[in-house]
């Protein structure tokens, strides 16, 4: 059996939807979230491999945890994320359950309803955003918005990529019992082009994605760390730009990422966003109303 490095697609950071420890953060945070990101990468490359059995994936990961709880020393990417956490003081627990979502991958092809998405979000997407907060010292309080941002997040690329998904990997994260009220089934996401029914179930689901970005709009004001904060607005800025996208078009036969141009753009305009946030946060914290 092939080992873990082996296993790795090629994707780096850079080549992700959504900026990974971009200038933005710190410099003195950026080797532990990449560090986890080189992990998670690996094991996320692992449960989407074209020719490893259900069971070689599996162990593999199992291979992966080994190494992270200091079990063994097989895998770099393992050891080096294991010493970033020592050197911070931080649980594993993140990372384990990114194992967790990836082992679903593997194993659990179709999600019930909405309910059954979110519960596997809880272990895809939500440690990634709480990992950071867990880097950068802020309160665990802001783990609400946080998730709900983290979910609107990965079922924008499960909405981008569900075509893909389900044409490669036999995997559909669109709710079953959404397509079952529209009359559209499985197999029209093998098709070039969406049929109506399904227009109509992937429009549906970028709207609820939107209503999560509502509850995260107060995510980055809300964060301690300046830096950390705008890289969130601009997160923030992207995924409501790419909900509204998925909300009109169909991810099918149409464009549903964004350019160049746009990623700039956007970004742009998150800083902007994010910047004034942050200032009218100051404002209001210098001028509270004073006891009588």
């Amino acid at each position: 059996m092939i080992t873990p490095a082996e296993a790795r697609s090629g994707k780096g950071h850079r080549d992700e939807n959504f900026p990974v420890a971009s200038w933005l953060v710190h410099p003195r945070h950026r080797a532990p979230i990449l560090a986890f990101y080189e992990f998670v990468r690996t094991a996320d490359d692992i449960a989407d491999h074209a020719t490893l059995a259900p069971q070689e994936k599996l162990a593999l990961m199992a291979r992966l945890e080994a190494t992270l709880l200091g079990n063994s020393d097989d895998d770099p990417v393992g050891v080096a994320l294991r010493a970033q956490l020592a050197a911070r003081q931080l649980s594993p627990r993140h990372a384990q359950d990114l194992l967790t979502a990836f082992r679903m991958d593997v194993t659990k092809l179709r999600y019930r309803d909405w309910e059954d998405l979110i519960g596997y979000c809880t272990y895809s997407a939500m440690p990634v955003g709480r990992f950071v907060l867990d880097v950068h010292g802020e309160s665990r309080a802001l783990w609400g918005a946080n998730d709900a941002l983290c979910a609107a997040l990965q079922i924008i690329n499960h909405l981008q990529d569900c075509g893909k998904d389900y044409r490669d990997l036999d995997r559909v994260y669109i709710p079953l019992d959404v397509l079952a009220e529209t009359g559209a089934s499985v197999e029209d996401l093998g098709a070039d082009r969406a049929s109506a029914p399904l227009i109509a179930v992937i429009h549906k689901l970028a709207r609820r994605t939107g209503d999560l970005l509502g509850v995260s709009r107060a995510f980055a004001p809300s964060i301690d760390d300046a830096r950390l904060a705008l890289e969130v607005a601009v997160i923030q800025t992207f995924a409501e730009r790419l909900a509204g996208v998925l909300s009109r078009r169909d991810p099918l036969s149409e464009r549903v990422h964004l350019g160049k141009a746009g990623v700039v753009g956007f970004g742009l305009l998150g800083l902007l966003w994010g910047a004034t946030r942050r200032a009218g946060r100051r404002f209001a914290a210098g001028h509270k109303p004073q006891d009588a």
